[in-house]
């Protein structure tokens, strides 16, 4: 069996040109996605942000993949942290989503959550959430791809929240094709 392979670009290679990530930022815009709060504890205190990059990697063992910005000031702790708290928002939750899209502040004032069984912060009243074990973690670009696996989750009958297009929507009133 034959597989193609792509040069790799030496690393001061990389940057692209203003007009590319304008164009690939377009691109994203169209591709609808569920809203995601990742989470970990640090110094005995709550941290997290949205992400809307969060996917599934596998069923067995079962694990998950989000990236995190690099530059984020939860960054540096979700670094640190052993396990994850990954909670999809419902489609109620866009303050939620709003609140933990904002840099600083404290993010978890007014926002209902619990530890899950290994001390990740869940978010109550969410679609579904992990608990992920960190088994790696990669640099690729402005961000950090963190590998979980899963070590608990809970599920809803809530809706999810969608993201498409920069605004918020009801993913429970999405139209079957």
């Amino acid at each position: 069996m034959k597989t193609n392979t792509l040069p790799f670009a030496a690393a001061g290679d990389l940057a692209a040109p203003l007009e590319l990530v304008q164009q690939v930022k377009q691109a994203h815009r169209a591709f609808p996605s569920g809203v995601t709060v990742v989470t970990a504890q640090f110094d005995g205190r709550p941290v997290g942000l949205a992400v809307n990059a969060f996917s599934s990697v596998s069923m067995d063992p079962p694990m998950v993949l989000v990236c995190v910005n690099s530059a984020s000031r939860s960054h540096a702790s979700l670094c640190d942290a052993r396990h994850l708290g990954i909670s999809i928002l419902s489609h109620a939750q866009s303050p939620v989503a709003a609140a933990f899209a904002t840099s600083g502040g404290d993010k978890f004032g007014g926002v209902a959550w619990h530890e899950g069984r290994y001390g990740a912060p869940l978010l109550d009243d969410a679609s579904a959430a992990f608990e992920a074990e960190v088994v790696s973690r990669v640099e690729a670009g402005t961000h950090s791809v963190f590998f979980g696996r899963i070590v608990g989750v809970e599920t809803s009958e809530r809706p999810p929240l969608v993201y498409a297009g920069g605004g918020f929507f009801d993913g429970g009133r999405l139209l079957a094709v």
